[in-house]
């Protein structure tokens, strides 16, 4: 049986970066982008919405309360959500795997806009076998419940599963139940690391 390869999302097939948004948002606020960032960092309010404990529209209405953002949803969605660009060097590798025939998936902790956003304007998104996202499980990397989902997508267990991850706490949690999880740093060790267990 050929191993399913799981990739992380953010920081591994795309980049991003919440100042942008904290700029675009705080734009349309009385507030600066510190104030946001400050906000986010200091409250559950991210990870309560990564983990579908909140929806789109309470999550928007919880951050517009606390920096007067003056404008809709769907503008604060655009703003919260277009902070990504892409990983070629990655994106060629889950590419050339998939042209080998191998199954892949994607396994992120990540919420409804963000991926609605990635989805649209990334296609390589559209080629994974299946997706796990923290949002729709109502559990987040490392917590064992989402882990345990992407298991019984694959159908694959321990050593089954190659699993790449830039978050060291994810990776371990992966190398606890057996999977062969690489820690990624750059896209030619992460290269050079699957080629070696395959």
């Amino acid at each position: 049986m050929q191993p399913s390869i799981i990739f992380d999302l953010g920081k591994v097939l795309v980049d991003f970066d919440y100042s942008i948004a904290a700029r675009k948002i705080t734009a349309h606020s009385s507030k600066v982008p510190e104030d946001l960032h400050l906000f986010l960092s200091s409250s559950t309010l991210l990870v309560e919405y990564e983990s579908g404990r909140l929806t789109r529209k309470q999550f928007f209405d919880a951050v517009r309360d606390a920096v007067g953002f003056d404008g809709d949803i769907t503008g604060f969605g655009k703003f919260f959500a277009e902070i990504f660009s892409p990983i070629e060097p990655m994106i060629a590798l889950h590419a050339e795997l998939r042209r080998r025939g191998l199954p892949t998936y994607i396994f992120s902790n990540t919420n409804d806009l963000a991926v609605e956003h990635v989805r649209r304007d990334f296609p390589f998104f559209g080629h994974f076998d299946g997706y796990i996202l923290s949002y729709e499980v109502g559990a987040m990397k490392p917590q064992p419940q989402i882990y345990e989902a992407m298991e019984k997508m694959s159908g694959r267990r321990g050593a089954e599963i190659i699993y790449i991850d830039d978050r060291l706490e994810n990776v371990e949690a992966g190398n606890a139940r057996g999977w062969q999880a690489i820690l990624h740093e750059t896209p030619e060790k992460t290269r050079a690391a699957v080629e070696k267990l395959l």
